[in-house]
């Protein structure tokens, strides 16, 4: 295209203005009249996005026009650039494509810097930012391809499913560095309890993405079916993504009369709960679980270095969980309370139900709840004793009896752990609804979609994503990801800071 000639710039915005004007009347006419407003919304949707472009396009023209010449650039490498040439290159936005005229600082031998790329912190690839942005947070609630789907319409350009699968990498590169800065929780009380918990799921992953042992066992295992795998054939097909809490909330008084009408289908919310706050969550699928519960207490750390509040560490009763919490709490000297999820309790007492009761039962409901207020007692061990005794005295053979034995085994395996009438007594939380509705929406309700296969950075990047908007960051995220950016593709080039005046 070469160098822009004075009034370009102008003859852009004159035909912006033309286009507004079309639009314009097109509004007066007797076809806008009768249109009802959801018409009216897409017809303006579509035809405001080239005025748009265009102005955007004469901003653009305009940074080039008034880009001075510097007599030379000298790069990170040192050296000097001294040929100058005018140079172009596209770039799609959320309005449509344009294009950037920029001054190009050359060497025999060296790599080209534009000044004008960094005054305008232009991304490597073709799309920009704000395309980035838009994909990532698609990407992070809809499939690929329904994110795909989204962005054209939104903003009329096609984006290439693999295009759009590395843009959402790009836009969470800056995940951990961000939390690394230590991002500063709101103010503190005292009196409120640090929280925190963690939490695992499954996610299935490419043969490429598995940790090496699974990966072999996967390449070992024998498949029923050519086209897709039978019940049990995932064991090698998966990998342990982690889900990981912290929040303050303020203690909670409740007695075991709270607890019972708690334990019913449709809680009573006369009494509204203390909410969490500080709160951030978080998931990995390619980090080490030990990894995750590291950053665990380096995230609750700053929030209380003097360790002057209550840190509660609530478990799910999962043996690996439990042995890297308490490894942790060793490796930094500190005495947290340590909670069994009672979720996890009354999930294997209702396993244990249905090995007395028919399925539906409504006195399955009434045994459960007078179990697990024995347990909140401190009489775990009395309850696991029963359901054995239970059902052996039914002549419940192993199979059907599975369920109840599982449950005695796990209450007497956890007996050293249930302290809830103490914990009660401490007004402290006993249930992880927090992690389990972070592991649900970071990783469940996105990674278990039917039929995903995913790659580690697909598995990374996508719960990275939904974490910084569940943990209220994703605008002091994105400017951060921008600053790194512009120090990655741009400020690292130069010797000195890119000096490009432009108006």
């Amino acid at each position: 295209m070469g160098a822009y000639h004075k009034g370009e710039a102008g003859a852009v915005s004159g035909v912006a203005h033309t286009q507004f004007e079309a639009i314009e009347g097109f509004l007066r006419s007797d076809q806008a009249s009768v249109m009802s407003h959801a018409e009216l919304e897409e017809r303006l949707q579509t035809d405001g996005r080239e005025p748009l472009r265009q102005l955007f396009q004469s901003r653009l023209e305009l940074r080039g026009l008034r880009e001075q010449r510097q007599d030379t650039v000298v790069g990170s490498d040192e050296a000097v650039r001294t040929h100058i040439e005018t140079k172009e290159r596209g770039l799609m936005t959320v309005f449509g494509p344009v294009r950037v005229a920029r001054l190009a600082y050359r060497g025999c031998g060296m790599t080209a810097l534009h000044p004008l790329d960094a005054a305008l912190n232009l991304p490597e690839e073709k799309q920009s930012h704000g395309l980035r942005r838009l994909a990532a947070e698609d990407a992070s609630q809809l499939s690929y391809d329904n994110t795909v789907a989204s962005v054209r319409r939104q903003t009329g350009d096609t984006l290439a499913k693999r295009q759009t699968e590395e843009l959402v990498v790009r836009a969470a590169q800056d995940f951990d560095a961000l939390y690394e800065q230590e991002v500063p929780a709101g103010p503190t009380n005292r009196r409120d309890l640090l929280v925190l918990c963690s939490d695992g799921r499954g996610t299935v992953m490419r043969p490429e993405g598995l940790r090496e042992a699974t990966r072999q066992a996967a390449m070992q295992s024998l498949h029923k079916l050519e086209g897709r795998l039978s019940e049990g054939e995932k064991r090698n097909r998966k990998q342990m993504a982690t889900a990981a809490a912290v929040y303050d909330v303020a203690p909670y008084v409740r007695t075991l009369e709270d607890i019972r009408r708690d334990l019913r289908p449709a809680r009573d919310t006369s009494r509204p709960r203390p909410r969490a706050w500080n709160k951030r969550v978080w998931a990995s699928a390619e980090k080490p679980a030990e990894d995750v519960t590291r950053e665990l207490f380096d995230e609750t750390q700053p929030r209380d270095p003097g360790h002057h509040r209550r840190w509660v560490v609530l478990a799910d009763g999962e043996r690996h969980q439990i042995d890297r919490l308490r490894a942790e709490e060793r490796r930094r000297g500190i005495k947290p309370v340590f909670v069994l999820d009672l979720l996890h309790v009354l999930e294997y007492l209702w396993d244990a139900a249905w090995c007395f009761f028919e399925e539906g039962d409504a006195a399955a409901e009434a045994w459960v709840t007078e179990h697990a207020l024995a347990i909140l007692k401190g009489r775990s061990s009395d309850v696991a004793a029963g359901i054995r005794r239970s059902a052996t005295l039914r002549g419940l053979r192993s199979k059907m009896r599975k369920g109840a034995d599982d449950c005695a085994d796990y209450l007497l395996a956890k007996r050293e752990m249930f302290h809830y009438d103490e914990h009660l007594q401490a007004d402290l939380p006993i249930a992880t609804e927090v992690v389990e509705g972070a592991r649900r929406h970071l990783i469940n309700d996105r990674l278990d979609i039917t039929g995903a296969r995913w790659t580690v950075p697909g598995a990374e990047t996508v719960p990275q994503l939904r974490a910084v908007r569940s943990s209220g960051d994703f605008k002091t995220y994105w400017r951060y990801h921008l600053h790194r950016e512009y120090l990655r593709h741009h400020a690292s080039r130069y010797a000195a800071k890119p000096a490009c005046e432009a108006a």
